[in-house]
């Protein structure tokens, strides 16, 4: 039986789905100036939907059940990720780290026999995303999302393939950490319920994950490609300021790999990875000249979008358990999948996991559904909000449509669901 709680809190997180939905109009609305431009503005951003409902949740809670309980409530959740997606954007998106990997990719570009551009961006959209097995989701979001925004989004013109690049953007990254244990949330989160390690990721996951991976990008490649060349000699304009900046020297690249493995490798450490924060900021500060400005307000925007998600989302169990329990292995898989887009996935494969007596196929099931609909919306996997953040000024009104989104994504998510199907 439900509390009275539990019901409020899933009205409030239907209304914070709907409100999502909803962004673009606040954005018009916004636009349109007026005494209340402010507060439209603040109801068009995408990070602030489910903080927002959150804190209503918390004040309701306060009223009827008293502060204390509101506080219990609030100590009782794990807001390790939030903040660890927040650090992991300041650190990955600083200058000297995608100087680094642009380097890189550029390298590798330069070596295969078509235009560098088109290979730069089939690169960006495959190898990154799988590279968020090592270094996390987060940070290859993150990555591959200032690159892609730099070399494709601030050039075309066309919103149709905008969507559809972000769409399949999306989708990589949440099946692109699946080759390792600790790098996908909702991998994260049951690794060791069902004593999965990197091996058993690589061999029941990895393959598929790697082959759907270069089935989108290439697919995106496709589509895109004659857009690409039209716009290859569109550069970015420099100014002179930024013209006589010298290159980043390596050392600078090797220090922020460092701050960068220090937080993923104490990922579960908060104090730890929060003081590896202060501590690159200040360095940041003591060589500015070869820094760009921290993504800080950034980070912290996608942090409170993931922190309201955990608040409203703890409250769920209720409803999403015994649905889970119910299910059988293709109807989980297809159904997870589905639930994915309304919810986090990460949420769903830890409850998925309290569930008692379950096959190992149904936990397959479990995890294969939810990394493959892990595009489909802003909230359905935790590093969505930070390609949000990143790539939504490259929208009109600064406002990205999910039902775009979603018909966008649709098609690479096919591609993935139909590989995580294929028997061993």
């Amino acid at each position: 039986m439900s509390s009275t709680i539990e019901v409020v809190a899933t009205i409030l997180f239907v209304l914070a789905i709907i409100h999502t939905f909803s962004v673009p109009v606040f954005a018009k609305l916004a636009h349109k100036g007026g005494p209340h431009a402010g507060i439209w503005h603040l109801m068009s951003e995408v990070e602030a939907v489910f903080g927002i409902w959150a804190a209503v949740l918390l004040v309701f809670m306060a009223i009827t059940s008293g502060v204390g309980s509101a506080v219990s409530y609030m100590d009782s959740r794990n807001f390790t990720e939030p903040l660890f997606v927040c650090v992991i954007m300041v650190i990955a998106g600083s200058r000297p780290i995608l100087e680094m990997v642009k380097s890189v990719v550029r390298t590798i570009a330069q070596k295969v026999p078509v235009h560098t551009e088109v290979a730069t961006f089939f690169i960006t959209l495959s190898l990154v995303p799988l590279l968020g097995s090592f270094i996390t989701e987060p940070a290859a979001m993150t990555l591959a999302a200032l690159m892609l925004r730099e070399a494709f989004f601030s050039r075309t013109r066309s919103l149709r393939l905008k969507y559809l690049v972000i769409g399949v953007l999306f989708v990589n990254i949440s099946i692109g950490g699946v080759l390792t244990s600790y790098a996908a949330p909702p991998v994260l989160m049951v690794a060791q319920t069902f004593g999965w390690d990197s091996a058993y990721m690589s061999t029941h996951f990895g393959w598929r994950s790697v082959i759907a991976v270069f089935i989108n990008a290439s697919l995106a490649t496709f589509v895109c490609y004659r857009d690409i060349i039209d716009n290859a000699s569109k550069r970015k304009v420099y100014t002179t300021a930024e013209q006589e900046r010298p290159p980043v020297p390596f050392i600078f690249m090797l220090i922020h790999s460092l701050f960068l493995l220090g937080v993923v490798v104490f990922a579960h450490h908060v104090a730890v990875f929060i003081g590896l924060l202060m501590l690159f900021i200040g360095f940041c500060s003591a060589y500015s000249k070869h820094q760009d400005p921290l993504m800080i307000k950034e980070g912290l925007m996608v942090g409170f979008f993931l922190a309201g998600l955990i608040i409203l989302g703890g409250l769920q169990k209720w409803w999403l358990q015994d649905i889970l329990a119910g299910l059988s292995p293709m109807a989980l898989y297809w159904g997870t999948t589905i639930l994915t887009a309304v919810t986090d996935n990460a949420a769903l494969t830890y409850l998925g996991s309290l569930v008692d007596g379950t096959s190992d196929m149904w936990r397959y099931m479990l995890v294969a559904g939810a990394v493959t609909g892990g595009g489909l919306t802003v909230i359905a996997n935790a590093p969505n909000p930070a390609g949000f953040s990143i790539l939504r000024t490259s929208f009109p009104e600064e406002a990205i449509s999910p039902k775009s989104l979603i018909l966008g994504a649709l098609i690479p998510t096919l591609i993935a669901a139909v590989l995580f199907l294929i028997p061993v």
